[in-house]
């Protein structure tokens, strides 16, 4: 797993042993830059469900202002640290909180905070069948705050596992659908 592109293109990003992140791939991650574009660069991040930072590390080699991650796990947030430090990113500004995706999208909120750029690419939750999803994309898509962090033409990129049937809910309009194996990405807008 690497930097695709930008100041620090080739970077191989330290990840942890086992299963306990899912970094989203490089072949995953080119698909989301080609569609981004532009968009990144001189852009203010926010990524939540971070894992090892791999959106927002490319994101910052590509031109970005500054990142913000939210991951739960302390090794998984020391493994941002060192491979944006690795990557020399560290002349671009990241604000790391680790913490619940949801008790840091609040805290964001009240203190003000909006971005160009959300990425969220949680751990995958169950198919859902005959039912409401209750996974985390799904709470993502219905939390009340994280709407307040967009700008008003911002871009909320959302990953989910296509099994997982996902209901938009106000006040998200769909831009953008990819899909890319298991794997689904919906560029979202304020609609």
């Amino acid at each position: 797993m690497r930097i695709i592109s930008g100041t620090a293109a080739g970077y191989i990003l330290k990840t942890p042993k086992g299963l306990d992140v899912r970094p989203t791939p490089d072949l995953h991650r080119q698909a989301i830059f080609n569609a981004l574009g532009e968009r990144v660069i001189d852009a203010e991040v926010l990524e939540i469900f971070a894992g090892v930072g791999s959106l927002s590390l490319e994101c910052l080699s590509r031109g970005a202002k500054s990142a913000t991650c939210i991951e739960l796990a302390q090794k998984h947030g020391r493994l941002i640290q060192d491979n944006w430090k690795g990557a020399r990113l560290n002349t671009s500004p990241l604000d790391l909180y680790v913490k619940d995706a949801f008790v840091g999208i609040r805290q964001l909120a009240e203190r003000g905070r909006t971005f160009d750029l959300i990425l969220a690419d949680p751990p995958y939750g169950p198919k859902n069948v005959n039912r409401r999803s209750t996974s985390l994309a799904q709470k993502c898509l219905d939390d009340e705050t994280l709407p307040s962090l967009l700008k008003p033409e911002g871009i909320f990129l959302l990953g989910h596992t296509k099994r997982d049937t996902l209901e938009l809910t106000a006040p998200w309009t769909e831009r953008k659908f990819m899909k890319h194996g298991d794997t689904c990405f919906r560029f979202l807008a304020h609609a």
